[in-house]
């Protein structure tokens, strides 16, 4: 099945760049200035970027999917995989953290707004990319 291509909105790709990059830097703000251990502050931060890598490639796969592009079921499962790791290993580190209940609130709700902002980048650059609004002109030909 091929989705349709529908120009996408400058007012949503603003707003997807602003959630995942705020989100993130505010994520990576608040580890910055918590007074936990390093090694806290590090399962946090791969916490994050597992979280990250593993929404796009899985949003790509279902994509691709819905395209008719071939993807292996093993990699489709691998990132659903990924993404549930990394929810879970949030989810299990806020729960036993010594956190109060507003710093366990800030890490969550950034984590998953970082990753929205995450799906929709990558949505709005393949629906630009599949509309032709963001390829490069071809170079003439000799």
């Amino acid at each position: 099945m091929k989705t349709q291509n529908i120009p996408v909105s400058p007012a949503f790709i603003a707003i997807s760049w602003i959630a995942m990059l705020g989100c993130t830097l505010v994520y990576l703000a608040g580890l910055w200035r918590a007074e936990m251990e390093l090694n806290e502050k590090g399962y946090y931060f791969a916490v994050l970027i597992l979280g990250l890598f593993a929404a796009v490639s899985l949003q790509k796969t279902v994509r691709d999917r819905l395209e008719g592009i071939p993807t292996t079921h093993l990699y489709h499962m691998v990132c659903l995989l990924a993404f549930t790791i990394a929810v879970v290993l949030l989810v299990a580190g806020l729960w036993n953290a010594t956190l109060m209940p507003s710093e366990k609130g800030f890490y969550g709700v950034s984590f998953f707004m970082a990753l929205f902002g995450a799906v929709a980048v990558q949505k709005n650059t393949r629906d630009s990319v599949s509309s032709g609004v963001d390829e490069t002109p071809a170079e003439p030909q000799a």
